[in-house]
C-alpha cells in the first residue's frame, strides 16, 4: 500500500509529464477499441443480415397451392432446414404489383403468371456454402420444382469484409499493445535513472530487487489504467458526437438503429488490458535496468 500511494504521489507531482504519457497510451488503446466498436455497430445496423441466408424454391405453374403446402411440410422435416414459408401465386402477384411500379400493366393480365413459391431458411449450422449447395440440389431434384434460387455471394462478401476488419482489429491491438509496452518501459527507465541514487541506498540497507521494483511496477499499472480510462473517455466522446447524425441517417432508412458505445465486457477488457500492458512494460524495464544499479563500495 505504501508503494502504491508513493507511485500515485509521484505521478501527481508531475501532472504535465503524466498527462502526456497517459494521452499517448490512451490514443494507442482507443484505436483498436474504436475498430471493435465499428464492427459491432456495423453488425447491429445491418440487423445480422450477413447471417440471414435463405433460398427461394420456385414451383412449376401446374403445382397447386395444396400441393405446395404438402411440399413445405416435407421440406420442414429435412435436416438443416429451420423454417419454410409458402408464398402463394396470388400473394406473389400482390407483392409484385405493390413494389414493382407496374400495377397498371399487370391489371391487363388475364391470368396470374407467377408460380407458388417456397421460401426456405436453413439452420445456422447448415449455412455454409457446401451445405447450402447440397440443400439446393435436393430441392432442385423434386419433379414439382422449376428452379431454386440461392444467392450467397453477397453474404460471403459481407462476412469476408467483417472478417478482414476483425483481423485488422487484432493486428492493431497487437501492434499498439507493443507500443504501449515501449512507452511505459521507456518512462520507467527514465524514472529509474533519475532515482538511481535512491535505489543504491535502498539496496545498501538490504532492499531486494523485488522490493525496489514494486513501486515502478505499480507506476506502470497506474499508467495503463489511466490510459485505458482516457481511451474510454475518447470513445464515449466520439460516440456522443456521432450518435445524432447516425440516428438521423437511420431514420431516413426507416431503421431504429442507435449507435452504441462500450459495454461492460468491453470496458473490463479495456481496463484490464491497459493495466496488464502497463504492469508488464514496467516490470520488463525495471527487471532489465535495476540489475545494473548496485551499491558502490
Amino acid at each position: 500500500m505504501q508503494a502504491l500511494l508513493g507511485a500515485l504521489g509521484r505521478l501527481a507531482r508531475a501532472p504535465l509529464a503524466t498527462m502526456l504519457t497517459l494521452l499517448v497510451i490512451g490514443l494507442a488503446l482507443a484505436l483498436p477499441a474504436a475498430l471493435g466498436l465499428l464492427v459491432r455497430n456495423a453488425e447491429s445496423a445491418t440487423g445480422g443480415f450477413g447471417r440471414a441466408v435463405d433460398m427461394t424454391v420456385y414451383l412449376k405453374n401446374g403445382v397447386t397451392l395444396s400441393r405446395a403446402q404438402q411440399l413445405a411440410t416435407v421440406a420442414r422435416s429435412r435436416p438443416g432446414v429451420a423454417s419454410v414459408t409458402v408464398i402463394s401465386a396470388a400473394e406473389g402477384l400482390r407483392q409484385f404489383r405493390k413494389y414493382s411500379g407496374f400495377g397498371a400493366a399487370l391489371a391487363a393480365l388475364k391470368s396470374n403468371p407467377l408460380p407458388n413459391v417456397l421460401r426456405v431458411v436453413p439452420r445456422p449450422r447448415a449455412s455454409g456454402p457446401l451445405a447450402l449447395e447440397a440443400l439446393r440440389r435436393k430441392f432442385a431434384a423434386w419433379p414439382e420444382v422449376d428452379m431454386v434460387q440461392l444467392d450467397t455471394q453477397w453474404v460471403m462478401r459481407f462476412n469476408a469484409i467483417i472478417a478482414v476488419v476483425r483481423r485488422l482489429v487484432l493486428l492493431a491491438a497487437a501492434l499498439l499493445g507493443v507500443g504501449v509496452l515501449a512507452v511505459v518501459g521507456n518512462t520507467i527507465r527514465l524514472e529509474i535513472l533519475n532515482r538511481s541514487d535512491e535505489i543504491e541506498v535502498t539496496k545498501l540497507v538490504g532492499g531486494s530487487n523485488s522490493f525496489v521494483r514494486r513501486p515502478f511496477v505499480y507506476t506502470g499499472a497506474l499508467y495503463g489504467l489511466g490510459g485505458a480510462v482516457l481511451a474510454w473517455v475518447i470513445l464515449e466522446g466520439a460516440v456522443l458526437a456521432l450518435s445524432g447524425p447516425a440516428a438521423r441517417l437511420a431514420e431516413l432508412y426507416g431503421s431504429g438503429f442507435v449507435l452504441r458505445g462500450l459495454g461492460g465486457r468491453e470496458l473490463a477488457l479495456l481496463f484490464g488490458g491497459g493495466m496488464a500492458l502497463g504492469w508488464l512494460g514496467a516490470w520488463i524495464s525495471a527487471f532489465r535496468h535495476l540489475r545494473s544499479i548496485e551499491p558502490r563500495a
